[in-house]
């Protein structure tokens, strides 16, 4: 699992769980010359997880033109890139790519005409892929790869009619993050430059294409689809669906108001569903801008993907591409929308340099989703998802290694998505509730918002946001929190031992009742379970002490009908637990669970649970399923099988 061992799942932070998660000119805001400087500086030094020489070259833009080929499952085509010279001297280019076919290569000069050019793919490394080494003749600043990717890309998902909600037409998705958008387009895939970009994209008539870019919902069905985004981002939010995908608008952008910029791709199947289950986005987005400052990517959509997606949410800038596992009919998983729209402010907006710095994306953005959540449905919902994450961060931080325990750590990952999660996003969010405590929201919430807008469209590393932190809050508003507490928060491993946590009545409550069920003095079928939702439930069930008896689980589950629940939160707590104490009648609904759902934070802990009890039964099944998975998905599965047999062993 991983190259270091040091393993933490995606998405074990609660925002994920409901999950994984526009725009004035950048140069309003900053003159040309203090925008890049800015970059630059907070960029500074080499990213240990891209070949790219960036030194020399900054990729500024890249044009794609790429067909979709769902008979051989590959994109062929080109992708052209404008550079910066930052090195007059420099001969070479280097870019990253992974497993990808190079045809043949050309450079430029700014205005003249493309000529073929000498380029060299080293040696695959397993994790980095290979470095693409270009000839730059002197004076040129355009380079055009002519390529096609492998049907085994890591950043790409093709899916068959049956393994999409319609059952008609084929689906493809990628996911760049961390490091997969060099399996799929060769590009300085750091997160420390940004680029603009457009795009045209061939398709079968029949089908759309969507990308984290302007999209037109009234694009006639031509095979020929045109993409623009004039912001610059980073290449981990390149992304393109295509599919038999159809729009709805949400929330106000259906009705009257001025205020046109929500919206729902998805399947037929799945359409008015999500649309009705997200109409609170505008609500969100007013809520947010509120908080961070104006939105700043013109329109904020959502993409409702097949089960086999990764991931609860994936931020792509405009077009958020969201699991269908939150789309459960009475909204209490619709943070995930609140997670990647955060997204919008700190990730997309201001992006974390190196991914050593990710906290500074997901951290943020956890405790970003708490506010608007608590803003748009009330404080005691937002406590309740605060409590969770935080009992998720004490249950899981003990498991994590050392070096990895601070929010910015010195070991280096070989594999950024081996990052410790629970770290990045929920001692990530803990530390700035900590703040929000020490100085209140008067004071911190003005200091965190002068961050994104001070830093918008700009990469940027811990020790940029510590100074920022020293001088605009520290320092500033004395009394609060010391530099040496704030320096251990982000630079040292444990918590504080005089971190503050948040705490909630409404769970207060249902502690007391698992107490009083335990102990016999209520039978579960008398529980007031009536008003919870998928919240109290997860809770009652995470926190059940090991001493919890086959009996009383097998009663519960007579009387509350957990093993036929159709909603996956709930059944990600309940069949790991269930299995383990060997509850009987779990079979049907493991198997049916493990095969529909390819999200592998709602299967994981199922997987393990079931490969400690019967390995090779957890093998069989992930035999039948694995087709249906995510690429990532399926290596996570398989680490958790080779791990459960070693143990075995």
């Amino acid at each position: 699992m991983g190259h270091t061992g040091v393993v933490i799942e995606p998405e074990s932070v609660l925002a994920m769980r409901i999950v994984r998660f526009f725009r004035l000119p950048v140069f309003c805001l900053f003159g040309a010359g203090l925008l890049w400087q800015g970059v630059a500086k907070a960029a500074a030094g080499p990213d240990p997880h891209s070949f790219a020489n960036l030194d020399d070259f900054r990729t500024r833009h890249l044009a794609l033109d790429l067909t979709v080929d769902f008979d051989r499952k590959r994109l062929i085509g080109s992708a052209t890139l404008d550079l910066d010279r930052l090195n007059p001297q420099a001969e070479t280019l280097v870019l990253d790519t992974r497993a990808l076919v190079i045809r043949s290569v050309e450079t430029a000069t700014a205005s003249g005409a493309f000529k073929p050019t000498r380029y060299r793919l080293a040696k695959a490394d397993a994790v980095l892929g290979s470095a693409l080494r270009i000839t730059m003749p002197a004076e040129a600043t355009r380079v055009r790869v002519r390529y096609h990717t492998v049907s085994t890309a890591s950043g790409l998902q093709w899916l068959t009619p049956q393994q999409t909600a319609g059952k008609t037409q084929p689906m493809l998705f990628t996911q760049s993050e961390a490091i997969h958008a060099r399996s799929w387009v060769p590009v300085q895939d750091s997160p420390g430059v940004r680029i603009t970009y457009e795009a045209r994209i061939h398709t079968p008539k029949a089908l759309r294409a969507v990308m984290s870019a302007s999209n037109d919902p009234q694009a006639p069905l031509n095979g020929d689809f045109h993409f623009t985004m004039d912001q610059p981002i980073p290449s981990y939010l390149l992304a393109l669906a295509v599919g038999d995908l159809h729009f709805a608008a949400t929330g106000p952008s259906a009705g009257a108001s001025p205020v046109a910029r929500t919206g729902v791709y998805a399947e037929p199947p799945m359409l008015q569903k999500a649309a009705h289950e997200f109409e609170d986005t505008e609500a969100m987005i007013e809520q947010a801008e509120r908080l961070y400052g104006p939105y700043q990517w013109g329109r904020y959509d959502l993409l409702i993907l097949p089960p086999s997606f990764p991931y609860g949410g994936m931020e792509n800038p405009r077009l958020t591409f969201a699991s269908p596992t939150v789309v459960v009919g009475d909204k209490s998983l619709v943070s995930l929308v609140a997670h990647e729209l955060a997204h919008s402010w700190s990730g997309n907006l201001v992006t974390n340099a190196r991914w050593r710095d990710f906290w500074l994306n997901e951290g943020f953005t956890s405790y970003a989703t708490n506010r608007i959540m608590e803003a748009v449905f009330g404080t005691e919902r937002a406590d309740m998802e605060r409590v969770q994450e935080t009992e998720e961060l004490r249950r899981e931080f003990v498991e994590v290694p050392d070096d990895q325990k601070p929010l910015a750590p010195r070991t280096v990952l070989k594999d950024p998505d081996d990052v410790a999660q629970i770290v990045v996003y929920n001692k990530g969010s803990l530390f700035l509730y900590n703040l929000e405590r020490a100085y209140g929201r008067a004071v911190f919430d003005p200091f965190l918002k002068s961050w994104f807008t001070e830093h918008a469209f700009t990469s940027q590393t811990s020790e940029a946001f510590f100074d920022f932190l020293k001088q605009r809050l520290l320092q500033a508003h004395t009394g609060g929190m010391t530099e040496e507490q704030a320096r251990a928060w982000i630079f040292d491993a444990p918590i504080p031992a005089d971190a503050v946590y948040p705490t909630s009545d409404v769970f207060a409550k249902v502690d007391a009742l698992r107490t009083d069920w335990l102990a016999g003095r209520i039978a579960a079928n008398d529980l007031p379970v009536a008003d919870w939702n998928v919240l109290h439930w997860t809770y009652f069930l995470d926190q059940m002490p090991a001493s919890v008896t086959t009996a009383q689980l097998l009663a519960l589950d007579a009387a509350q009908h957990l093993t036929q629940s159709q909603n996956g939160f709930l059944l990600k707590s309940w069949l790991p637990l269930a299995i383990r104490h060997r509850v009987p009648g779990l079979e049907a609904a493991t198997e049916q669970h493990l095969l529909t759902v390819g999200r592998r934070y709602l299967i994981g802990d199922a997987y393990e649970a079931l490969a400690e009890q019967d390995l090779p039964r957890a093998k069989a099944i992930f035999a039948k399923a694995k087709a249906g998975y995510h690429p990532y998905t399926q290596g996570k599965i398989a680490a958790i099988l080779r791990k459960a047999a070693t143990a075995a062993h």
